[in-house]
């Protein structure tokens, strides 16, 4: 049985101890980012060096994304966007970042005024989520209906019925308009502006009380 280890030996087991495929196990095992950036810095050029670098960009995005869910802001989510712009996690962020703001700015929107043109604003910057289906929903009660005060083929026709109309209920029907026939429509439509139902039937009745037809429809915008 041999007592000792002639150098040569010694030394090729030295190398096999400390070879890149023992290092890399053991840089897997420990599974840090300390841990992956010691093996890159003694086997730059390894086969396993990129899956190194991805592990530690991987770390270091989970980090970054864990530091924002705890902050849980807009900025928070815009801080890991400039550190992780393709990260694991970014559309996640981009999401939470378009979901807190439009929670903010429906607060402001009902906490002022509920015009038509507030909310066809909301609904421009946000026509999806949540609140959009709410903004509509308020939109079609303040302008989801029209005065129908007639209908005629021609559009000289709805041209002169309109003066007309607008001369006698001026003070009812700020304004007299012309729909354009639509695909399957071939008559031109007068009708008042876009209203609240309510609004709509208070016109029908002052000019139904006047002997002239006038029926309450939805707006179809």
């Amino acid at each position: 049985m041999f007592r000792h280890v002639t150098p040569i030996l010694a030394c090729a087991l030295a190398l096999a101890a400390c070879s890149p495929g023992r290092e890399w196990s053991h840089a897997t095992s420990q599974n840090t980012i300390s841990a992956y950036r010691q093996f890159l810095s003694k086997y730059p050029n390894d086969a396993h060096a990129a899956d190194a670098h991805k592990r530690i960009a991987a770390f270091e995005d989970d980090k970054a994304w864990t530091q924002a869910q705890v902050i849980s802001t807009v900025d928070g989510y815009h801080r890991y966007l400039t550190v992780e712009p393709n990260g694991a996690h970014a559309q996640v962020a981009r999401e939470n970042i378009t979901s807190r703001e439009r929670a903010y700015s429906w607060e402001v929107l009902e906490a002022g005024k509920e015009t038509p043109a507030a909310l066809e604003d909301f609904l421009e910057k946000f026509p999806t989520g949540a609140e959009a289906d709410l903004a509509r929903g308020k939109l079609a009660m303040l302008v989801g209906y029209r005065a129908d005060l007639g209908s005629f083929s021609s559009r000289r026709g709805a041209e002169r019925e309109r003066a007309r109309l607008a001369r006698r209920f001026k003070k009812a029907l700020p304004q007299v308009v012309i729909l354009q026939p639509g695909p399957r429509d071939s008559e031109f439509r007068i009708t008042s502006l876009p209203m609240s139902e309510q609004q709509a039937n208070g016109v029908c009745a002052h000019v139904a009380s006047a002997g002239s037809y006038c029926e309450v429809i939805q707006s179809a915008g």
